[in-house]
Protein backbone atom coordinates (compact mmCIF):
# COMPACT_ATOMS: atom_id res chain seq x y z
CA UNK A 1 0.00 0.00 0.00
CA UNK A 2 1.20 3.11 -0.64
CA UNK A 3 2.34 5.74 1.68
CA UNK A 4 0.01 8.35 0.53
CA UNK A 5 -2.74 5.81 0.34
CA UNK A 6 -3.42 6.86 4.27
CA UNK A 7 -4.99 10.10 3.36
CA UNK A 8 -7.44 8.85 1.11
CA UNK A 9 -8.27 6.12 3.41
CA UNK A 10 -9.47 8.29 6.09
CA UNK A 11 -10.96 10.38 3.52
CA UNK A 12 -13.28 7.41 2.57
CA UNK A 13 -13.83 6.58 6.50
CA UNK A 14 -14.90 10.32 7.40
CA UNK A 15 -17.12 10.41 4.21
CA UNK A 16 -18.34 7.08 5.03
CA UNK A 17 -19.54 8.07 8.91
CA UNK A 18 -20.79 11.40 7.88
CA UNK A 19 -23.29 9.95 5.21
CA UNK A 20 -24.19 7.06 7.97
CA UNK A 21 -24.69 9.50 11.06
CA UNK A 22 -26.71 11.70 8.64
CA UNK A 23 -28.93 8.41 7.52
CA UNK A 24 -29.34 7.44 11.25
CA UNK A 25 -30.69 10.83 13.03
CA UNK A 26 -32.85 11.71 9.90
CA UNK A 27 -34.35 7.43 9.51
CA UNK A 28 -34.33 5.66 12.65
CA UNK A 29 -34.19 8.20 14.97
CA UNK A 30 -36.73 10.24 12.77
CA UNK A 31 -35.15 13.69 13.51
CA UNK A 32 -35.88 14.59 9.76
CA UNK A 33 -38.62 17.52 9.39
CA UNK A 34 -36.65 21.58 10.45
CA UNK A 35 -36.81 22.37 14.07
CA UNK A 36 -36.96 18.72 14.74
CA UNK A 37 -34.74 17.81 18.13
CA UNK A 38 -33.61 15.10 20.41
CA UNK A 39 -31.90 16.10 24.01
CA UNK A 40 -29.09 14.14 24.44
CA UNK A 41 -27.02 15.86 26.77
CA UNK A 42 -27.67 19.57 28.64
CA UNK A 43 -25.06 20.88 26.45
CA UNK A 44 -25.70 18.99 23.12
CA UNK A 45 -28.93 18.16 21.32
CA UNK A 46 -29.59 16.86 17.66
CA UNK A 47 -31.21 19.54 15.99
CA UNK A 48 -32.38 18.94 12.31
CA UNK A 49 -31.81 21.86 9.67
CA UNK A 50 -31.26 22.34 6.12
CA UNK A 51 -27.94 24.02 5.08
CA UNK A 52 -28.62 26.05 1.96
CA UNK A 53 -25.03 27.76 1.74
CA UNK A 54 -21.26 27.18 3.23
CA UNK A 55 -19.48 27.94 6.45
CA UNK A 56 -21.39 30.79 8.75
CA UNK A 57 -23.99 31.09 6.06
CA UNK A 58 -22.34 32.28 3.40
CA UNK A 59 -23.08 31.75 -0.55
CA UNK A 60 -26.61 30.84 0.30
CA UNK A 61 -27.79 28.61 -2.40
CA UNK A 62 -31.08 28.92 -2.51
CA UNK A 63 -32.08 28.07 -6.32
CA UNK A 64 -30.94 25.62 -8.66
CA UNK A 65 -28.81 27.49 -10.30
CA UNK A 66 -27.09 28.68 -7.54
CA UNK A 67 -27.49 24.88 -5.76
CA UNK A 68 -25.37 23.76 -8.90
CA UNK A 69 -23.03 26.44 -9.20
CA UNK A 70 -22.06 25.74 -5.35
CA UNK A 71 -21.71 21.78 -6.06
CA UNK A 72 -19.11 23.31 -9.04
CA UNK A 73 -17.34 25.21 -6.81
CA UNK A 74 -17.02 22.76 -4.09
CA UNK A 75 -16.23 19.93 -6.21
CA UNK A 76 -13.33 21.90 -7.67
CA UNK A 77 -12.13 22.69 -4.44
CA UNK A 78 -12.14 18.31 -3.63
CA UNK A 79 -10.39 18.09 -6.46
CA UNK A 80 -7.76 20.84 -5.77
CA UNK A 81 -7.84 18.91 -1.89
CA UNK A 82 -7.59 15.26 -3.58
CA UNK A 83 -4.65 16.74 -5.91
CA UNK A 84 -2.36 18.37 -3.05
CA UNK A 85 -3.38 14.80 -0.94
CA UNK A 86 -1.78 12.78 -3.54
CA UNK A 87 1.42 14.65 -3.76
CA UNK A 88 1.86 15.27 0.09
CA UNK A 89 4.37 13.70 1.81
CA UNK A 90 3.65 13.89 5.78
CA UNK A 91 1.87 12.16 7.76
CA UNK A 92 0.21 14.38 9.48
CA UNK A 93 -1.40 16.28 6.51
CA UNK A 94 -2.23 13.55 4.44
CA UNK A 95 -4.66 12.54 7.84
CA UNK A 96 -5.59 16.18 8.05
CA UNK A 97 -6.28 16.84 4.07
CA UNK A 98 -8.40 12.97 4.28
CA UNK A 99 -10.36 14.83 6.53
CA UNK A 100 -11.59 17.98 4.93
CA UNK A 101 -12.02 15.96 1.66
CA UNK A 102 -14.10 13.24 3.74
CA UNK A 103 -16.32 16.07 4.72
CA UNK A 104 -16.07 17.93 1.43
CA UNK A 105 -17.80 15.15 -0.04
CA UNK A 106 -20.14 14.17 2.26
CA UNK A 107 -21.55 17.76 2.21
CA UNK A 108 -21.18 17.80 -1.93
CA UNK A 109 -23.49 14.56 -1.88
CA UNK A 110 -25.51 15.86 0.23
CA UNK A 111 -26.46 19.06 -1.57
CA UNK A 112 -26.25 17.06 -5.10
CA UNK A 113 -29.19 14.75 -3.83
CA UNK A 114 -31.45 17.50 -1.59
CA UNK A 115 -30.10 20.89 -2.39
CA UNK A 116 -29.22 20.94 0.99
CA UNK A 117 -26.42 20.03 3.39
CA UNK A 118 -28.53 18.20 6.60
CA UNK A 119 -26.89 19.43 9.54
CA UNK A 120 -27.93 17.93 13.10
CA UNK A 121 -25.18 18.46 15.60
CA UNK A 122 -26.26 21.28 18.19
CA UNK A 123 -23.77 22.21 20.73
CA UNK A 124 -25.15 24.73 23.32
CA UNK A 125 -24.37 26.26 26.95
CA UNK A 126 -27.30 27.74 27.51
CA UNK A 127 -28.26 30.23 25.18
CA UNK A 128 -24.71 30.44 24.17
CA UNK A 129 -23.70 28.70 20.73
CA UNK A 130 -20.37 28.56 19.93
CA UNK A 131 -20.87 26.75 16.63
CA UNK A 132 -23.73 27.03 14.01
CA UNK A 133 -25.56 23.36 13.58
CA UNK A 134 -23.15 20.95 12.30
CA UNK A 135 -22.44 17.41 10.72
CA UNK A 136 -19.83 15.11 11.37
CA UNK A 137 -18.26 16.40 7.65
CA UNK A 138 -18.25 19.83 8.65
CA UNK A 139 -16.73 18.79 12.24
CA UNK A 140 -13.78 16.87 10.49
CA UNK A 141 -13.31 20.33 8.19
CA UNK A 142 -12.88 22.12 11.35
CA UNK A 143 -10.63 19.85 13.12
CA UNK A 144 -8.68 19.13 10.26
CA UNK A 145 -8.21 23.05 9.27
CA UNK A 146 -6.70 23.74 12.95
CA UNK A 147 -3.74 21.08 12.33
CA UNK A 148 -3.28 22.01 9.08
CA UNK A 149 -3.16 25.73 10.76
CA UNK A 150 -1.09 24.68 13.35
CA UNK A 151 1.63 22.96 11.20
CA UNK A 152 2.14 25.70 8.57
CA UNK A 153 2.93 27.93 12.24
CA UNK A 154 4.96 25.21 13.93
CA UNK A 155 6.48 24.47 10.79
CA UNK A 156 7.37 28.14 10.41
CA UNK A 157 8.22 28.84 14.07
CA UNK A 158 10.96 25.90 13.03
CA UNK A 159 12.42 26.99 10.09
CA UNK A 160 13.31 30.18 11.92
CA UNK A 161 15.18 28.52 14.26
CA UNK A 162 16.75 26.64 11.64
CA UNK A 163 15.51 23.18 12.05
CA UNK A 164 13.17 20.79 9.48
CA UNK A 165 9.86 19.82 11.00
CA UNK A 166 9.77 17.17 7.97
CA UNK A 167 12.90 15.63 9.12
CA UNK A 168 11.77 15.31 12.74
CA UNK A 169 7.93 13.53 11.83
CA UNK A 170 9.27 11.56 8.98
CA UNK A 171 12.49 10.21 11.04
CA UNK A 172 9.50 9.84 14.05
Amino acid sequence: MRARSLGFLIALAVFALDQLVKWWVTGPLGINHVGDQLYILPFFQFTYTQNNGISLGLLNATTEIGRWMLVALTSAIAIGVGYWLGREKNRIEQVALGMVLGGALGNILDRALHGYVVDFADLHFGEFRPFLIFNVGDAAISIAVVILLLRAFLSRKDQAKGSDPEETIEHA
